[in-house]
């Protein structure tokens, strides 16, 4: 049975996997015919769309009434980014590029945003006003980028593609968000199932396998850009994706209507997600790029990670 049981939840991220292509490639052709490159369209459009299978998981486990399961997948979902995925790249395509339009400054800050959610949780309890202030710190970021980036200036000036191709469009974002939404409901209950069969918390095993889970799309993408030999990376795509963690962070707390109160796990994911971020942070500033050896430091930071996580559990 819980071989069985194993066999569904791995296959079941490989249907998110592919509900979540599905919508970037829809998005990716609306760019492309609208003929669309900015990096504020990459930062927010991307970013929020390659989350929602993070979001999904979340609403499911509100209604499910196991929101520690939402907070400790949009945590790990956060930091893997820069700890697993951009260090893969760098690894096995010996070393890579960053590309990107941010400012010290503008980067800084959306590195401080994606961790504000780890500071808020740092009393193992998540409260519908810190729900509101991480909305209102994206909406902060959302307006400095824009401001530069002018994303809602290119869609003022862009025509909309005709009733055919858009009711198509539609229907095929419809499609796969069912898809999603439903996986997650699976993947939500068969996570409170391990949890009692392990005596694990859903929030240990959210924060290490889910979060992994749900990043598939990004991973995905880390594999097809070393297999087709590509070294620059877009930044953009990566730091929205952890960046609209926050802001659904921050909507999942509201809709859950009550405080999130989870186990003593708090301090040392504060800590090593300060650590991540920070030697991230020096390594992508000191050339723009990541090195293979940089790749491989980031990359034990991981290994650190989760065995902290797993020895505190």
């Amino acid at each position: 049975m819980i071989l069985i049981k194993s066999f569904l939840f791995i296959a079941s991220f490989f249907v998110i996997w592919y509900a979540s292509g599905i919508i970037i490639n829809v998005v990716d052709n609306l760019a492309h015919r609208l003929k669309v490159s900015s990096f504020a369209v990459s930062f927010f459009v991307l970013g929020i769309l390659t989350s929602i299978p993070e979001f999904s998981v979340g609403l499911n486990s509100i209604i499910n009434g196991r929101p520690e399961i939402f907070v400790g997948n949009l945590l790990g979902a956060s930091l893997i980014i820069f700890i697993l995925v951009i260090p893969i790249l760098a690894i096995f395509g010996n070393g890579i590029r960053l590309v990107h339009q941010l400012t010290e400054k503008n980067l800084i800050f959306s590195l401080l945003v994606v961790a504000t959610p780890v500071f808020l949780i740092a009393d193992n309890l998540l409260t519908r006003t810190e729900g509101v202030f991480l909305i209102f710190i994206y909406g902060i970021l959302f307006y400095f980028i824009e401001k530069k980036g002018g994303l809602l200036k290119i869609f003022e000036e862009k025509t909309l593609p005709n009733k055919k191709n858009l009711a198509e469009i539609i229907t095929r974002l419809i499609f796969a968000i069912s898809v999603i939404f439903f996986t997650s409901n699976f993947i939500v209950n068969q996570t409170i199932y391990f949890s009692q069969y392990f005596g694990i918390s859903s929030f240990i095993i959210s924060l290490i396998f889910l979060s992994i889970g749900t990043n598939l799309p990004e991973l995905s993408l880390a594999v097809r850009s070393v297999t087709m030999g590509k070294k620059d990376i877009a930044l953009g795509d990566y730091l929205g994706s952890s960046a609209a963690n926050t802001l659904f962070f921050g909507i999942l707390t509201l809709l859950n209507g009550k405080r999130v109160v989870f186990g003593n796990y708090a301090i040392q994911t504060l800590i090593l997600t300060l650590l991540g971020l920070g030697i991230f942070y020096l390594f992508s500033r000191s050339k723009n790029d990541i090195s293979r050896k940089e790749g491989l430091i980031l990359l034990l930071v991981y290994v650190v990670f989760i065995s902290v996580e797993l020895i505190f559990k």
